[in-house]
């Protein structure tokens, strides 16, 4: 696959440069709108659809409501810790859009709504999976057993809640020899909140494997780079790749680790890692790198296997169409999921948390996910599978 030439792009996914960070700050705006004002606002917005119809309107509007009432107990309950009236907001134009059709189908269609907010919101968003997978390479050996690695990214901690114990859990149960973490430590609600630091802190002091726990950053507004290494301190347990190259030994094979800093700038980013290969690696290699967009590189320079995430999968996603939003470079092109590109294998997770400010706390048929993977020589007369 030939990589897309950005040299002359100024604006990058992931960055404050981004539309998704301008929307963001859109939403600042309308969590600042009082109360009263705000339930005003919803009426007035149920008014159109329903042709000022006083009654019809009035129903709206409480569906309206009940949205908003939602969203407010969320951080009540300890399940996630965003603002509740961006939400609301963006839940009430298909809302408005639905109240167009003729009772009884708006009637149901509200309902529906209602039973889907409660499930992305209150639901989904707090099951984590395990997605297993196998990667099979002429660069090993056969007959040694396989190496299991554990792919984590995209926590987004606000506050230490189930889905946090749930993770912890897993990775115990799991039992893996390594694990790689592919960036965004913090929700981006709380880069400055120590509470949330320490939280933090407290999950990742929790990951050990016989063979290392290895980070990398994500992106520059989520992982600040003023935060990190105060997050990051004293966390022995941890080492952090710092646009480096280290190798493992399993049953006395080598791999190498490769970890690079995140700047959401392919042309920068991928002469680091040229920088570090310079060609075609002799051990196999692994690319640990927070987003997938530099995945054309990272084949050019031949890399086994890169693991990702960043897209959160879309979070929300549609039947047939997938990911409505990826933040990606590529558009839907890495949007979540196992991608042969060349002779890379490139691994893009849903993550684990969600990303924060005005952002929906919202996953729909996208659960957070980890990632187990088992590693071995390939089977005699087979690909890589």
């Amino acid at each position: 696959m030939q990589s897309k030439d950005f040299s002359r792009r100024t604006r990058f996914p992931g960055t404050v440069t981004s539309p998704f960070d301008a929307l963001l700050r859109l939403d600042d705006a309308v969590r600042r709108v009082p109360p009263p004002l705000f339930a005003a606002l919803l009426f007035a917005l149920a008014l159109v659809p329903t042709r000022a119809d006083g009654l019809l309107a009035f129903g709206l509007w409480l569906f309206f409501l009940s949205d908003w009432g939602l969203m407010a107990a969320l951080p009540r309950a300890g399940k996630s810790f965003g603002p509740s009236k961006p939400p609301t907001l963006l839940l009430a134009l298909p809302r408005a859009l639905c109240a167009a059709l003729p009772l009884p189908w708006s009637a149901l269609a509200q309902l529906v709504g209602t039973a889907l907010v409660v499930y992305g919101f209150w639901i989904e968003p707090h099951r984590v999976g395990v997605t297993r997978q196998t990667f099979r390479s002429a660069k090993l050996k056969p007959g040694a057993p396989p190496l299991r690695a554990l792919h984590l990214g995209d926590l987004h901690v606000e506050r230490v809640t189930a889905r946090e114990h749930q993770l912890i859990e897993l990775v115990r149960a799991l039992e893996p020899e390594v694990i790689l973490f592919s960036g965004d430590f913090l929700n981006l609600s709380n880069v400055d909140d120590p509470i949330a630091w320490e939280q933090t802190r407290a999950v990742l002091r929790q990951l050990t494997a016989p063979l290392g726990v290895f980070v990398v950053t994500g992106s520059p507004p989520v992982d600040k780079p003023q935060i990190i290494p105060r997050l990051l301190d004293g966390l022995d347990n941890l080492r952090w790749l710092r646009d480096e190259r280290v190798t493992i030994t399993h049953h006395g094979q080598p791999i190498d680790i490769v970890g690079i800093t995140c700047t959401h700038q392919p042309p920068v980013d991928g002469a680091t890692l040229n920088s570090i290969l310079r060609g075609d690696p002799d051990n196999l290699t692994i690319l640990l790198y927070h987003t997938p967009d530099l995945a054309p590189e990272a084949a050019a320079q031949g890399v086994d296997l890169q693991l990702s995430g960043h897209t959160h999968g879309g979070q929300v996603r549609l039947p047939l169409f997938g990911a409505l939003y990826t933040s990606s470079l590529y558009g839907k092109r890495f949007e979540m999921g196992r991608y042969a590109i060349d002779q890379l294998t490139l691994y893009v997770m849903r993550g684990i948390g969600m990303e924060g400010r005005g952002a929906p706390r919202v996953r729909f048929l996208c659960p957070p996910e980890i990632v187990l993977w088992e590693i071995a020589a390939e089977e005699e007369g087979n690909d890589q599978g």
